[in-house]
């Protein structure tokens, strides 16, 4: 696929903002140039704009080459960069999954960007057919999110497959929640489909939320767009130095214990006479059906146990969505639950 004729046509001629240290880089220099505090503080100097070394890091325990990765400040940064390189206000649109991560619809309402939502079934499975009578010539991404967020569960990839063979728009597939699954996820396909992104995070398994870094994946024509256009110092010192140090350490130490405890969280809420169903999910969450969802999450709130109200999303009519938590909070979790009557 020719990516670029899916550039909006200001971005394709736009000359993208050249910071001080796309100039000059190296050791031991002085630099007069950025206009910075002189005096060393440790962060008196401008980021690394490329994040180059994060990137090595990366690379290597992704599979990736370093110019298939874009870094942004949290991955929503890198979705709302994709509305902003891609998609025409006002006359273009993008096709997206319901339920699914609310930030997709915000986005793409900042943006001026049409959306058009295809319904999961009721079982929260995807019929592709139905997504893709959703596309039409301006169409310019088709937004999947796998594991999903609400439900927890995944997009076959055959019917991802089945998606990125008939359509000439992007597909991207937000994998936020793959590294709890024991599904394969969709980085080693990025050579095969040039029009594949697959958006990754460290908010979740590699439990740095906090630092708010998104990664990006796709060919490099794709990143060579979304890198023109991204802010010039988007991903910070500190966190750039922190992601480095804890990637760098031991990066399993959690997975075994959340699917573990996912197993045991799952069993137990079963037992509890309000509890309708508990969702399958690959992620680090269960959705679970409740008799009356409203009822709960308040009760669980006086008791200072905060769950998501998943009420009024489409398809999840009384159900919470609960995060798995460490074996002691899940006990006090069950605990409380148990002592409600509805």
């Amino acid at each position: 696929m020719e990516i670029n004729r899916l550039v909006r046509k200001n971005i394709s001629i736009m000359k993208p903002y050249s910071s001080a240290r796309d100039e000059f880089e190296g050791e031991n220099m002085v630099f007069f140039d950025a206009n910075e505090n002189p005096y060393t503080t440790e962060v008196n100097r401008y980021p690394d704009p490329y994040q180059k070394e994060v990137k090595k890091v990366i690379a290597k325990m992704k599979g990736v080459n370093t110019n298939q990765i874009l870094l942004g400040n949290g991955s929503d940064e890198v979705l709302d960069l994709l509305f902003r390189a891609f998609c025409e206000p006002k006359e273009e649109n993008i096709v997206t999954i319901s339920p699914s991560y609310g930030m997709y619809k915000v986005l793409a309402n900042l943006n001026d960007v049409v959306v058009k939502e295809v319904s999961l079934e009721q079982d929260f499975t995807l019929d592709p057919d139905k997504l893709l009578e959703k596309v039409d010539d301006k169409t310019k991404i088709i937004m999947l999110c796998s594991p999903n967020n609400p439900t927890g569960n995944s997009i076959p990839f055959p019917t991802i497959l089945t998606i990125l063979t008939k359509v000439k728009c992007l597909v991207v597939v937000d994998e936020a929640y793959i590294d709890f699954s024991e599904k394969i996820g969709l980085i080693n396909y990025l050579n095969k489909y040039n029009q594949l992104i697959v958006i990754q995070t460290l908010s979740k398994y590699y439990g740095m939320a906090g630092l708010r870094l998104g990664m990006c994946f796709s060919n490099p024509d794709i990143i060579g767009v979304l890198t023109k256009i991204k802010p010039p110092y988007n991903i910070n010192v500190l966190t750039q130095q922190k992601v480095i140090e804890q990637l760098k350490s031991n990066l399993n130490y959690y997975k075994a214990e959340v699917i573990q405890e996912k197993k045991l969280l799952s069993k137990a809420l079963h037992q509890i006479d309000f509890v309708k169903q508990v969702f399958p999910s690959d992620a680090n969450f269960v959705l679970v059906k409740v008799t009356d969802a409203d009822a709960v999450y308040n009760y669980l709130l006086a008791k200072k146990i905060v769950v998501r109200n998943r009420s009024k999303e489409p398809l999840c009519e009384n159900c919470l969505r609960i995060t798995v938590g460490t074996p002691q909070e899940n006990k006090l979790l069950i605990k409380t639950l148990m002592s409600l009557t509805i």
